[in-house]
């Protein structure tokens, strides 16, 4: 059996302690590429996305912001919308999943940019 990589070792770390609290409530899932960010609520129970939002989103990113999708600036962005997003559907408890990434940089800008819109994790 070949050797994990540090990041799919991290991965597999955070999902399994994700594990425990599965099905009461829904999940803050992160990704961070090189160029963006993206962030969605996933209902693991029901298996839908109940709010999503990316740097991709026209108005978010390059174009609104004057800088790239893959500045802090552009994730705390995508933090606000994603908690705006996710309390016009009734969500405000969440577990942050973020994938493996550490938390800093562009994941911890976000994650404080959805605590300030009003998600609770």
């Amino acid at each position: 059996m070949a050797k994990l990589s540090l990041f799919a070792r991290r991965r597999r770390r955070v999902r399994t302690a994700l594990k425990a609290v599965s099905g009461t409530r829904p999940r803050l899932s992160v990704h961070r590429s090189g160029r963006h960010i993206y962030a969605q609520i996933i209902d693991d129970v029901a298996g839908t996305t109940v709010a999503a939002a990316s740097t991709l989103d026209k108005d978010v990113g390059s174009k609104a912001l004057g800088k790239t999708g893959a500045s802090s600036e552009a994730a705390a962005d995508v933090g606000k919308r994603v908690a705006a997003a996710a309390t016009a559907a009734g969500v405000t408890k969440v577990v942050f999943d973020r994938g493996g990434f550490l938390f800093h940089g562009r994941v911890k800008a976000l994650a404080d940019a959805a605590r300030e819109g009003g998600l609770e994790f």
